[in-house]
């Protein structure tokens, strides 16, 4: 009998800290690993929140220099990217500390690649094109979401092609994680059903995956149990500490699922979304979860039955394909209640941009090309992904 080779990666930092009170390990942590002046790449919006000040007096309590470079934007670009670079150099920084949710650790990501092996943010579009290892790096993640603080995805938008580029490279996995639920509590409501959201999809994403292991399965599986408890309360209330720590936990199991089981034509939609019109990641996935969802359905149906069930829905005398259907009205209920927009025209709207359906065939074309593609469990033609577009306009 020929043994068919088949052989998997398990990508996961060295060490990740989370609880109350992990923040304070930080300056620790960056001298553990070698660092002496860390840049720290955050975003005025922190900035303002008070959060890198938290940061930034442990540092100085420890006697360790440091240079803030806070002009990290939502949907970082390669221009955000070279410009920290630049300041890299200048202050003759030594290692990272990137501070916020997803954008700032992609930007903090793209620094580091530079940094370490040259040339400029686009060389590195794809899978594993790096040849060097990071700068000395601790990612501290101030939301429930995004798990970039523990993956190796790196995404920034390439300005000249209006593309967010997939960057997939182990070697841009942190060598620390922290996840403090009191650097959350501050996170408005409307920012924690996003990165919810963004969780729920990395994890039903990886659940459905080609590449699935039986690793990436446990994790996305008691992802999607503690998003389904917690995610609710914690945009009720900020200040809910078990719900907010029940959300750290869920988003780091969420990105060790799809960190290494990879994701879907979900994300690869939604990374065209964000270049054409700078919209949110985390809403644009929560609008098309159900609808790519609904597409791959034949293709896992037992699956999506056991989506269903984790998040709370009664499968039992139903059907395959009854069960399977509840998972879409599970999540079609969690987007309500926690005031995600019903269409993509909507959230343009919500945020000033038009959403239009002249765009789509240039969107697809992109879509299809996008590496987050690949281990969708149903392969889409461009019609499949046009008609996706539209019905979730």
């Amino acid at each position: 009998m020929a043994i068919r080779e088949e052989v998997y990666g398990y990508f996961i930092p060295s060490v990740t800290l989370v609880g109350v009170g992990a923040a304070k390990e930080i300056p620790v942590k960056i001298a553990a690993l070698g660092g002496k002046k860390p840049l720290i790449v955050t975003d005025k919006g922190i900035v303002s929140a008070g959060i890198a000040k938290q940061i930034t007096d442990l540092l100085d309590q420890a006697g360790m220099k440091y240079v803030v470079f806070d002009e990290t934007i939502p949907n970082p670009t390669d221009t955000n990217v070279h410009d920290g670079v630049d300041v890299y150099k200048k202050n003759d920084c030594d290692s990272l500390i990137t501070l916020g949710g997803g954008s700032a650790h992609d930007c903090g990501k793209g620094v580091g690649l530079v940094i370490a092996n040259g040339g400029k943010i686009q060389d590195f579009e794809g899978v594993d094109k790096s040849t060097n290892a990071m700068p000395p790096y601790v990612a501290v993640n101030t939301t429930a979401g995004t798990a970039s603080e523990m993956t190796r995805f790196c995404i920034i938008t390439d300005t000249a092609r209006k593309v967010k580029m997939a960057i997939v490279d182990w070697r841009v996995t942190p060598g620390i994680a922290i996840d403090d639920p009191m650097l959350m509590v501050g996170m408005p409501p409307a920012l924690t059903a996003a990165t919810g959201m963004d969780a729920l999809t990395h994890a039903v994403e990886a659940y459905v995956s080609t590449i699935a292991t039986p690793m990436t399965d446990s994790a996305a599986e008691k992802a999607i149990e503690l998003i389904a408890k917690h995610l609710r309360p914690a945009v009720a209330n900020g200040s809910d500490i078990e719900a907010r720590e029940g959300m750290c936990y869920a988003q780091y199991l969420a990105g060790m699922a799809f960190n290494n089981a990879s994701l879907g034509h979900v994300h690869a939609m939604a990374h065209q979304l964000g270049g054409f019109y700078d919209l949110p990641h985390g809403e644009c996935n929560a609008i098309l979860l159900p609808h790519v969802s609904n597409f791959n359905l034949i293709a896992k149906m037992e699956r999506f039955a056991k989506i269903a069930e984790l998040m709370g829905e009664n499968t039992a005398g139903l059907s395959p394909r009854e069960a399977a259907e509840l998972a879409l009205v599970a999540i079609r209920k969690l987007s309500a209640d926690i005031g995600i927009p019903a269409g993509l025209i909507e959230l343009g709207k919500r945020y000033g941009k038009e959403v239009k359906a002249a765009d789509i065939a240039t969107m697809t074309a992109n879509a299809q090309k996008d590496a987050c593609g690949l281990t969708n469990p149903r392969i889409p033609s461009d019609e499949d992904v046009q008609a996706i577009y539209t019905a979730a306009l």
